[in-house]
């Protein structure tokens, strides 16, 4: 008894006692975590949509089935060490176990803020490292391959976008002709395209989606030869909660429309010869139009579908590979144009601060990327340092 008394006396000298009341447990929390503090976040613009997507995915594989029955405030490091290093044997990537820790610290440091507990324990862990992604941008000749072969396509000046521009895949299925000025040369970069998760609206969600749940393999043999790949589908996790896109409340998923945050919205500088591109684009696109008729629906987007609709980020993605295919290019990542382009700036010589400024990166070290080691200009640079030195 001296002993809690004690603890509660020092809690008390450092203004951190616990509310009254038993605490929830880790499971509990951040599901009120994700529901009230993120979901008020995303609806002010202060987090993206994606952003709490991906908390709640991250949350449902990793958080609650590893830590999820300890109660907050009985939560130590060591489970959080434990949990770690479970998901670093799976393997995982270590920037997914990265981002995992991150989650959780952010909901334990909210939960402290309020009383519910003592300290955050996530910042008595060491985060787990993750190292940088290595950039793959296409070459200048695979470039010009899959523009050569883009243009052969509906809607080829996405493609031109994407690697003379560097938009990432949202800001240019979200382009509308209303922020372009094909006179001046300048695109603001206002709104993107994004596809969320759908949630369920019902009141049992495991029993909503109950006929859609997938059961572990009975054994090898015909059930593996008919999936992708010849692998066994994996199942389901007991009381799977997912499968809420066949909801029949579902809500909050599909596509939207949403403002980039910081430096993400821009105006962006078009390279000249995209001009007559977009132009042949909106003259395409008026045919279109007309052709459709009553079907066309007007979202004024600048790349769309034959009716007018948004282009589904996951058709644009199967183009992309057809096209890479097409062009003898090997397999890239939607992505990797956006990389491609800002290889292509840093290689041309110009400054890393221009084209933070033109990609919209929020940081500078993430454009310093592309300046990596055995580019042209860093090639360049030892040759004149060579001549510099020994003639």
């Amino acid at each position: 008894m001296q002993r809690k008394v004690k603890e509660l006396e020092k809690l008390r000298a450092q203004g951190s006692v616990p509310k009254p009341g038993k605490p929830p447990t880790v499971a509990q929390w951040l599901e009120t975590w994700l529901d009230t503090v993120c979901a008020r976040k995303v609806q002010d613009g202060t987090m993206a949509p994606r952003t709490l997507d991906d908390y709640r995915s991250k949350t449902t594989l990793y958080l609650v089935p590893g830590v999820g029955q300890h109660r907050i405030d009985r939560l130590a490091p060591e489970h959080l060490d434990a949990l770690y290093l479970e998901l670093l044997n799976r393997p995982l990537a270590a920037s997914t176990v990265l981002k995992v820790h991150r989650i959780i610290s952010r909901a334990l440091k909210v939960a402290h803020q309020r009383g519910i507990v003592a300290r955050n324990v996530a910042t008595l862990v060491d985060a787990p490292s993750a190292a940088e992604t290595e950039i793959e941008p296409l070459t200048q000749e695979q470039a010009r391959a899959v523009l050569a072969e883009a243009d052969r396509r509906r809607n080829g000046a996405r493609w031109s976008v994407a690697l003379a521009m560097g938009l990432r895949q949202g800001e240019a299925l979200g382009l509308r002709w209303k922020y372009i000025d094909l006179d001046e040369g300048t695109i603001r970069v206002w709104w993107q395209l994004q596809r969320l998760t759908w949630r369920h609206g019902c009141d049992d969600p495991h029993k909503c989606g109950e006929r859609l749940h997938r059961k572990p393999c009975p054994g090898k043999g015909r059930t593996h030869a008919l999936h992708q790949r010849g692998e066994c589908p994996k199942p389901c996790p007991p009381g799977c909660t997912g499968h809420a896109k066949s909801c029949p409340q579902r809500t909050g998923g599909g596509l939207v429309f949403r403002e980039p945050k910081g430096r993400n919205k821009r105006v962006a500088p078009i390279p000249p010869p995209l001009i007559p591109l977009l132009r042949a684009q909106r003259e395409a696109q008026a045919v279109e139009r007309e052709t459709a008729g009553e079907l066309w629906q007007e979202h004024d987007l600048v790349f769309a579908q034959p009716n007018g609709r948004p282009v589904d980020p996951r058709a644009d993605y199967d183009e992309w590979v057809e096209i890479l295919e097409a062009a003898g290019v090997p397999s890239k990542r939607v992505h990797d144009g956006r990389h491609t382009a800002g290889t292509l700036l840093i290689e041309a010589g110009i400054s890393p601060r221009v084209v933070m400024e033109i990609l919209g990166h929020s940081q500078m070290r993430v454009t310093q990327r592309y300046t990596h080691v055995g580019s042209k200009l860093a090639e360049e640079a030892a040759a004149r340092m060579g001549r510099a030195l020994f003639g």
